[in-house]
């Protein structure tokens, strides 16, 4: 069996492609590639095609994570059965996630479905802030590096690895 995990943002070019590296790098650290994949994409269409952010690209470039062939795409419907986990990364993400699968004619998707932040209730926050507009990028880069350790502990007691 193996485990499927979408993070969605806005645009696909911050937050969640950040998640996606990070999560591919630890999941890669634990030896499980070939047992959870990771992808992620956006609500909004603005960057289509698009690498990942510079401020993305330079933080992960510093943890030396690898983002080699990240191009934004929009969450398609095909991805409520493709995913197991669907991690939004903030509450409108969620709202958004959810019009698109009752849009798609079902209220129901096998994928749980969730905010990244829900991993890291300790934190007392509901959403990872967007550096596209405030540039924190090192903040961002350490909820995300955080909420996947969870996020990894979760999928591998999901399908008994741990």
């Amino acid at each position: 069996m193996k485990a499927r995990i979408l993070f969605v943002c806005l645009g696909n070019i911050c937050r969640s492609p950040m998640a996606e590296a990070v999560m591919r790098h630890q999941v890669e650290q634990a030896g499980l590639n070939d047992r959870i994949e990771i992808d992620s994409a956006g609500t909004g269409d603005w960057h289509l095609g698009h690498p990942p952010h510079e401020g993305t690209r330079k933080l992960l470039d510093e943890h030396q994570i690898s983002y080699q062939g990240m191009k934004a795409r929009l969450v398609a419907e095909s991805d409520f059965e493709t995913f197991d986990y669907i991690v939004c990364m903030d509450t409108k993400n969620l709202r958004d996630v959810r019009e698109l699968l009752k849009n798609a004619g079902t209220l129901e998707s096998r994928a749980k479905v969730f905010t990244f932040m829900e991993l890291l209730p300790d934190k007392g926050i509901a959403d990872v802030p967007d550096p596209y507009y405030d540039g924190n990028f090192p903040f961002v880069y350490e909820l995300v590096n955080s909420g996947c350790r969870e996020l990894l502990k979760r999928v591998q007691a999901d399908l008994k690895l741990a």
